[in-house]
Parts: structure tokens; C-alpha cells; sequence
């Protein structure tokens, strides 16, 4: 009696334990994150050819790690290009990223070339990599922060959770790996905080600035590219919600705003173009509202300039 009791809660707890590692799976996408590749030239990025679905949103990178479709030289190219802003992230559908939205309704193609915490140096080591695949314009989507965000090689692919190389065997140890135990124990034990993180600063505050000690480079780099092929480089200068509160923009975004002026460019300010604290989905992301706002932005801002 007691053995066949036994059995039953085992049995009983082996279907909980299934039964909720297929519904971790199938309905919130764990064990199924976008993984990532450390590059010796632009730090790191998405790897190439991943299809899924995580939190209900459908990610999608084509063979040069964009998330868009693969190149279309039969459509006029923009360069899509920016830090987890621009990139969306998980918490935001493929058909909702600014990107994505742009294409869709103007027929020309917007490649996706981000990733979180990149800065306009990174942008400008994968061109230099890959190429400009024949683009017609380059909208580069920039924070103030991005002004000293200067690559600085640190190994973060498979070290810190929002850059994994390699998928979790079962969606309970995600669960509790990658969002239990560093929010409960792992903080207690000091563990739990990834203090390297580059995207921690992004997700858990606002005022953020970082500390390179020079005006990042990517930003000549990125215009010495566009004059060359002789194609418009577009600066857009998204707010963080503290300068949304302020309805300014720090130092470091006033010397991106500097820069673009004296070498010609004059920026899109997102805080003139009507930017919402409703477009937001933290400190400085945008929701589908704010790739919505972004999207439109693109749409008006590059085809007067094509």
C-alpha cells in the first residue's frame, strides 16, 4: 500500500512537472531565448537564421543576424541602425519593431542592425564587416547615453543572461535559473545581480550615462560611410524618461546634438516629436506605441531625404 502510494505522487508530480515544462515552452517560449556570438570586431550580436517565439512575441534574424527578412536588392535598403531601442527585444513582436512597420508600409526594406546596449561604434565595425548592402540611406536611432557608450570587449556572450550561447535543457531550469533564484537567493548571496551586464543600467534606471572617455567614434565613422557612398546618414535622439520628464536632454545628448550640427546633420528630437510617457515600457524602451511613434519618424524623415 505504502509503495503504490508512493508511486501515485510520484506519478503525480512527474505530469505537474511535464505538464507545466510544456506549457513553459509552448505558451511563454522558455528554453527558446535568441542566442548570441562574440565578434572580435563589433563585441557581439544575435546569431544568424533564428525563427521562435518568446513571450508570446515572434523573433526573427536573417543570415547577417538583422532581425528583418534577408536583403532585398530589388526594394530600396535603409540601414536600420541602434542599441536595444531600435532592436525591441523579446517583449516586442517582429511585426511591431519600428523596422518592420516601415517596410511594411513603405515597400522599401529597413535592415534591423542593432543590438542591446550597441553604440554607433559597434554599428560602424559591423558595416565595415559586412558591408552596406547597397542602401539608399542610413537612420541611425541613438540615446544621449550613446554619446560615451564605447565598446570596450568585455565578455558578456554566456556569461550574462541577456546574451546566453546556448539554450537551457528544460524550461523549469530557465525559470528558475534565469528569473527565481536571482531575484531571491541569488541576491541574498550576492550572485544574482550580473553587475557587468551592459543592458543592466538600461533596464533598471533612468539618467543613464555612461563613462568612455571619448565622444564615441562610430558616429564619424558611421558619416565618413554615408559621404563616401554618397547616401544621407539620419540621426534620431530618443529621450531616456527622465529627459522626458525634464523635457530636455542631458549633456551627453546635447553633445550628440552638437556633433550632428557641426558636421551637417541636423538631428530628429524625439522630444519635439511628440513623444509620450505612454510609449514606454521602462525606463528608456519603447512599447508598440513607441515603435509606432519611431516607425512614422522614419517614414517621414527618410523619404524627404531619398
Amino acid at each position: 500500500m505504502v509503495r503504490l502510494k508512493k508511486k501515485y505522487y510520484i506519478a503525480i508530480l512527474l505530469t505537474i512537472f511535464f505538464a507545466t515544462e510544456v506549457s513553459l515552452r509552448q505558451f511563454w517560449g522558455f528554453a527558446n531565448a535568441p542566442l548570441y556570438y562574440e565578434s572580435q570586431s563589433y563585441e557581439y550580436m544575435a546569431r544568424p537564421n533564428q525563427d521562435g517565439y518568446r513571450f508570446g512575441n515572434h523573433y526573427h534574424y536573417n543570415a547577417y543576424s538583422q532581425r528583418s527578412e534577408e536583403p532585398d536588392s530589388t526594394k530600396v535598403i535603409v540601414l536600420g541602425l541602434g542599441d536595444s531601442v531600435l532592436y525591441g527585444g523579446v517583449m516586442t513582436d517582429q511585426d511591431s519593431i519600428a523596422t518592420s512597420l516601415f517596410s511594411a508600409e513603405t515597400g522599401m526594406q529597413m535592415l534591423n542592425i542593432s543590438a542591446g546596449s550597441w553604440g554607433p561604434d559597434n554599428c560602424a565595425a559591423y558595416l565595415k564587416e559586412k558591408g552596406l548592402f547597397g542602401a539608399r540611406a542610413m537612420f541611425l536611432l541613438v540615446s544621449s547615453h550613446d554619446a560615451h557608450d564605447n565598446m570596450d570587449f568585455k565578455e558578456v556572450v554566456g556569461k550574462h543572461a541577456s546574451y546566453p550561447d546556448k539554450q537551457y535543457l528544460f524550461a523549469w531550469g530557465e525559470l528558475i535559473g534565469r528569473y527565481v533564484y536571482p531575484k531571491t537567493l541569488g541576491r541574498l548571496l550576492g550572485g544574482g545581480g550580473n553587475s557587468d551586464d551592459p543592458d543592466k543600467q538600461v533596464l533598471n534606471g533612468i539618467g543613464i550615462r555612461k563613462k568612455g572617455k571619448v565622444f564615441n567614434p562610430g558616429f564619424a565613422e558611421l558619416k565618413a560611410m554615408a559621404d563616401s557612398a554618397n547616401i544621407p546618414l539620419i540621426v534620431c535622439l530618443h529621450p531616456d524618461k527622465e529627459e522626458l520628464q525634464q523635457r530636455t536632454y542631458n549633456e551627453q545628448g546635447q553633445e550628440i546634438i552638437g556633433w550632428c550640427r557641426s558636421n551637417g546633420i541636423e538631428p530628429i528630437l524625439e522630444l519635439d516629436e511628440g513623444i509620450k510617457a505612454d510609449m514606454y515600457r521602462d525606463g528608456i524602451h519603447t512599447n508598440a506605441k513607441g515603435q509606432r511613434l519611431e516607425a512614422d519618424l522614419m517614414k517621414k524623415y527618410i523619404l524627404e531625404r531619398l
